[in-house]
């Protein structure tokens, strides 16, 4: 690959990872809610599910696509389905240290395989993964496939960081229960508000 095309790869990487979108919506509320610790797992998730998915993508599921365009009509609606439910779980569940809660409500962050799997319904993370590999791996060999997946790798994991550290700033403002719901509210409307391209994209 070359140099050229290594920078433009890295721009788009760095671009595409730090803009708002699902996961750093959610890694904001992570951050805002239970703090930068807890939240790491949550961005190990992100960041090597998305690298595995890269790779995946590449290396035959984008043909699925070519050959059925249906299945991304039906990953479209699953993906708006399953954030539309992440969206009321974040705008409906109580503080952490509200002691009335019940165990089924008490909220906790997203574990690295939920986070990994996430990806997969995660629309954002979709048009990314095959912007990556047809504008950057148009042979699709599995070299170049491997070279986009670990840039994009390297580059996410501390743009996404960047999210969960403006919500864990933000935990100092969040100092009561009125506050910190009134927050993940607002993160739930944005979250409906990042599938608004996804949408408007349906033919």
């Amino acid at each position: 690959m070359k140099f050229e095309l290594i920078t433009a790869l890295m721009a788009f990487a760095f671009v595409s990872s730090i803009t708002p979108g699902p996961n750093n919506l959610m890694l904001m509320a992570s951050g805002a809610n239970f703090g930068f610790r807890q939240t790491i797992p949550h961005m190990l998730g992100v960041a090597l599910g998305f690298t595995l998915m890269i790779v995946l993508v590449g290396v035959g599921l984008v043909q699925i696509f070519d050959t059925f365009p249906v299945t991304y009509n039906v990953l479209r609606v699953c993906s708006i389905t399953y954030l539309l439910y992440l969206a009321y779980k974040i705008a409906t569940a109580a503080a952490p240290q509200d002691s009335q809660n019940s165990k089924k409500n008490k909220k906790t962050p997203f574990t690295f395989i939920q986070a990994a799997l996430f990806q997969w319904v995660n629309p954002k993370a979709w048009t990314m993964a095959l912007t990556a590999i047809s504008v950057y791996s148009p042979t699709r060999s599995v070299e170049t496939i491997v070279i986009v997946a670990l840039i994009f790798g390297a580059i996410n994991l501390p743009s996404v960081s960047v999210w969960t550290i403006m919500g864990q700033k933000l935990k100092a403002i969040l100092t009561n229960n009125a506050r910190l719901r009134a927050f993940n509210f607002t993160m739930a409307f944005l979250l409906i508000g990042s599938l608004y391209p996804v949408v408007v994209g349906s033919h």
